[in-house]
């Protein structure tokens, strides 16, 4: 089998492992009853529609399975292009406690305006060689990070900061802190540290337009950054993100049919492939 089919079915067995058991929960160990709706909340079920509570009885059981699922595709994509991928990786080092002050200095010109000055703009490439040049007394660090990758072929160490779509300014902010860190750390732990959302509903990076994350990283064109196909090609290979966008939508198709007729007991609509990821 061609790394590219192996890889397309590492990330079908993820997904349809998680959507089994979303299935099996709400159809059979936990399904939406109706009567029991009436009896305990008898003033919603005389307003609202069962259907829509019974759509957020079903959101309820999708959310906790698919907690983490971006990491666990991530995993298995790694593993099939590189042989060893972890998550939730502890790294341990040692930076100077010139360039850990650095770190903090860094941040806070990126969250505060000086006074007489106006605030910084994310700039990876001037923001770590300044941190890099501190040095200082040797301080033992810990970082953990989403995603570890090491190539052992080429002794290649890859540490991921993985985000969904739309990140919020505190995460951003903390997986900087941690990608620095990480990239300071003398000797060196890891080669590369990035920081990665695995989809753009943007489009285009060059459209990406998500407010939050700007404040810390020049989304467009930090080169720490990778949004989407950069991601998934990085890990995976090149056409990666085609194998991934084709096996979700794939998949969609078949569980969103099932999820009419099954748990909601109606026909599809005919526009039901409207909605996929590109």
């Amino acid at each position: 089998m061609s790394k590219k089919k192996r890889v397309g079915e590492a990330i079908k067995g993820v997904v349809t492992i998680m959507m089994d058991r979303v299935m099996n929960n709400v159809l059979i160990n936990d399904p939406f009853i109706k009567e029991k709706h009436h009896s305990a909340k008898p003033l919603y079920a005389a307003l609202v529609p069962d259907e829509i509570f019974k759509g957020a009885h079903f959101e309820r059981r999708f959310v906790t399975p698919f907690g983490g699922v971006w990491e666990k595709l991530a995993q298995v994509v790694a593993l099939e292009a590189h042989g060893h991928c972890s998550m939730g990786h502890k790294i341990d080092g040692v930076i100077g406690s010139e360039s850990l002050r650095r770190i903090q200095e860094v941040l806070n010109s990126l969250e505060t305006k000086t006074k007489g000055k106006e605030k910084a703009k994310p700039d990876w490439s001037k923001e770590l060689e300044y941190i890099q040049k501190g040095g200082g007394k040797p301080i033992p660090v810990s970082v953990t990070c989403d995603i570890f990758i090491h190539n052992q072929e080429t002794d290649t160490k890859y540490a991921f900061e993985l985000k969904a779509p739309l990140p919020n300014s505190d995460q951003t902010k903390v997986s900087k802190e941690k990608m620095f860190k990480l990239l300071a750390m003398n000797p060196k732990q890891v080669d590369f540290a990035y920081y990665a959302l695995a989809y753009n509903p943007y489009g285009k990076k060059s459209d990406y337009k998500w407010t939050f994350p700007m404040r810390w990283f020049n989304m467009h064109e930090d080169e720490s950054v990778l949004i989407g196909n950069e991601f998934w090609d990085l890990i995976g290979g090149p056409g990666t993100y085609k194998t991934f966008i084709s096996e979700v939508n794939k998949l969609g198709k078949e569980y969103r049919e099932r999820i009419y007729r099954e748990f909601l007991e109606i026909e599809p609509p005919e526009n039901i492939n409207d909605e996929l990821l590109k």
